[in-house]
Formats: structure tokens, C-alpha cells, sequence
């Protein structure tokens, strides 16, 4: 699989900055403005893309009251799938402008398709990658389908056994696209902190080697954060102006100024994590100037034998290696030396050098 993926330009890598994708979803509460209010309101952030989800009612289900189409549990207690999808799909319509007015403002916008019809209309506006959804994973039809239009192909792994994974991966490969990234991810509205399991972040990679991320469903930035230190090079979230607005998707989504707030502490986080390396910044190398070494700390006469009350290991570092100790100790000065003096080698009687 591929290791560097371009989305608009944006390089997504191992040495690249986290990738981080704003979702909408349902948070437009059915306003246009309110959709672009959204967008508008991380054109600074940091934010790489915003995403839509491309579907209607029609297009993911049926109207039907039979017992499987009824939500049992969670935050959509006692809905039916129908009406829920009839509340929070974004209208085709308006996707296009969406996507320009984004673009416009530096973002990125591409959309999870859900149907053959959505993959082929999100092609056909220039949207510039695809994501598919944990539910839809198993879909291989629309899988190769997708992967067939060569654009970069981000994965949810919500509710999707290690097979169903390998499934999909070789659905993309067999269609000639290895632009696949993975997301860690746990289908729950909101989802448990117990239930996370990030630490499979490290192992998707190295059993698919391709690029991983989050998929975030958690309360908070901690998880997306904690996923940045284990290797995540992308993240995604819900994000909403006000949670307290409401709306099919709003109890599980960040309120704008959270998520504004979790992409700069991940943007410090990057920084903090740098690269692997024994390698000392140029402010360390200065700072080694404080580190130990040896000084005479007591008035020594020519020909006095060193001991611990006349020289001591200590800071800065401008004498003898601290190494060099226990060679010097026992061993006679070769002038007088004052207190306050760091040792040199011409200061000891017979003190050879040393491989430190």
C-alpha cells in the first residue's frame, strides 16, 4: 500500500502533518447556511477537509416498520431508520456549493458516498477522495466501484472484523488503487473510552502497511490526541457550532470552539512528537555546557596527592570529564592549582587519556 496520499494538493505521510477531517454529517440541521456557517467557521483552524455524507432516506434504506429498522438503544432510541435518514442527510443539491465554498476557504471537501448513484454524483462534482463509512464496508460492490474512479479511499473500520478489512483492501487493490487509509474506529454515539481500543492504531499499520487513523466518536480531544502519539496520520471528528442546537448527530459531536481547541493541542502534539532520534537540538548542545565536570574545589600545592576534599564533580562543564575521577584521585598535581579551577590534563601527574 501506498505511503504518501495527496488529497488537494495535501500531502498525507508518515512525515507529514496529521490530517484532520472535520465532520458534518447531520449538523447542518437541514440549513444551507448553517452548513457553510460550519464551514466557514474552520477556515483558520488548522482543519485539513470537511466532510459531507452523500445519501438520501431512499438511497441507505427502506420505509418500513418492521422490527430491524427500528433503533433499539443508543442516542437514536426508538427511531426509525427511515425518519432518522429523512433528518439527517445533506441534499445533493447543496453539495457542490458546499464543496467550492470550502475550497475557497483553503479546506478540502469530499463526502461518504452510500449508494452506487452517490460514488458516481461525487465524481462527477470533483470531489477529491471518498470515504466509506464502518456500515458500508462490507459493500465491495461499491467498494470497487470507488476505488475504480483512482482517488484516495479513506476506510472506517467501526463494527468490521479483520477479515472484512482484508476484503475490502483487496477490492481496492484488485481495481488497480492502493490510495487506501484505515481508520480505527468503534460504532458507538458516543463511544466509551473503554471501548476505544486505540492501541489497534499501531497494529493496523503494520498488519496492512498502509497509513492509519481515528474515526472518533469519544467525548473530548484525549483519545484523538493519545492516537496522534501512536502513530495515527489521520483524524476525524464531529463538529457542530453549538451541541445545545441540536440535531441527529449533535450528542456525540465537538462544539466548534472544542474542535478548534483539540487541532491546536494536536498541532503541539506533532511538535512535541518530532522524530526519532539520540540527536540534540542546538539549544541541548548549548545547554551541555551545564552539565558536570571536575574542579579543584580546595587550594592544592604542587606535588599534593588529589582526594575527594580537593576536587569534586560538579556543574558546569568546563573541566575534565566526570570519568575521569577515579584516575585522578591518588594521583599528584603537577603545580600549584587555586580553588574554583577546572581540572585539565596538564594539572595530574601521569594521567593519560582516556576514550570517553
Amino acid at each position: 500500500m501506498k505511503k504518501k496520499i495527496v488529497i488537494d494538493k495535501k500531502i498525507i505521510s508518515e512525515e507529514s502533518p496529521t490530517y484532520i477531517i472535520a465532520e458534518m454529517s447531520g449538523n447542518h440541521n437541514m440549513s444551507f447556511d448553517r452548513a457553510k456557517e460550519i464551514i466557514y467557521m474552520l477556515k483558520d483552524s488548522g482543519t485539513d477537509a470537511i466532510k459531507l455524507q452523500t445519501y438520501t432516506a431512499d438511497t441507505i434504506t427502506i420505509d418500513s416498520n418492521r422490527p430491524e429498522f427500528q433503533i433499539d438503544g443508543g442516542l437514536w432510541d426508538g427511531e426509525n431508520l427511515y425518519s432518522l435518514y429523512k433528518k439527517a442527510f445533506t441534499p445533493w443539491e447543496w453539495q457542490k456549493e458546499l464543496m467550492e465554498y470550502a475550497n475557497s476557504l483553503g479546506l478540502s471537501c469530499f463526502s461518504s458516498p452510500f449508494d452506487l448513484t452517490a460514488v458516481d454524483f461525487i465524481d462527477d462534482i470533483g470531489m477529491p477522495a471518498y470515504k466509506i463509512a464502518s456500515y458500508e464496508i462490507n459493500d465491495i460492490p461499491m467498494i470497487r466501484k470507488i476505488a475504480k474512479k483512482r482517488k484516495p479511499v479513506i476506510i472506517s473500520t467501526g463494527v468490521a472484523y479483520l477479515a472484512d478489512i482484508e476484503r475490502a483492501i483487496k477490492a481496492c487493490k484488485e481495481e488497480g488503487n492502493e490510495d487506501v487509509i484505515l481508520l480505527k474506529c468503534t460504532s458507538a454515539y458516543p463511544c466509551p473510552y473503554e471501548d476505544m481500543n486505540i492501541k489497534t492504531i499501531p497494529l493496523m499499520k503494520e498488519t496492512f502497511d498502509c497509513l492509519v487513523g481515528l474515526s472518533d466518536h469519544s467525548f473530548g480531544d484525549e483519545v484523538a490526541i493519545g492516537a496522534i502519539g501512536l502513530g495515527a496520520n489521520v483524524i476525524e471528528k464531529h463538529v457542530t457550532i453549538r451541541r445545545e442546537d441540536g440535531g441527529p448527530d449533535s450528542g456525540f459531536s465537538m462544539n466548534m470552539d472544542e474542535f478548534v481547541e483539540m487541532v491546536k493541542r494536536i498541532r503541539n502534539v506533532e511538535k512535541a512528537i518530532g522524530k526519532g532520534t539520540f540527536e540534540l537540538r542546538p539549544k541541548q548542545i548549548k545547554e551541555r555546557m551545564d552539565m558536570r565536570s571536575l574542579y579543584v574545589v580546595k587550594e592544592v600545592k604542587k606535588g599534593e596527592v588529589f582526594t575527594d576534599e580537593n576536587i569534586k564533580s560538579i556543574r558546569p562543564s568546563c573541566g575534565l570529564h566526570p570519568i575521569y575521577y577515579e584516575y585522578v584521585i591518588g594521583k599528584t598535581a603537577a603545580y600549584d592549582i587555586h580553588k574554583g579551577v577546572p581540572m585539565e590534563f596538564g594539572m595530574v601527574e601521569g594521567l593519560e587519556i582516556i576514550d570517553v
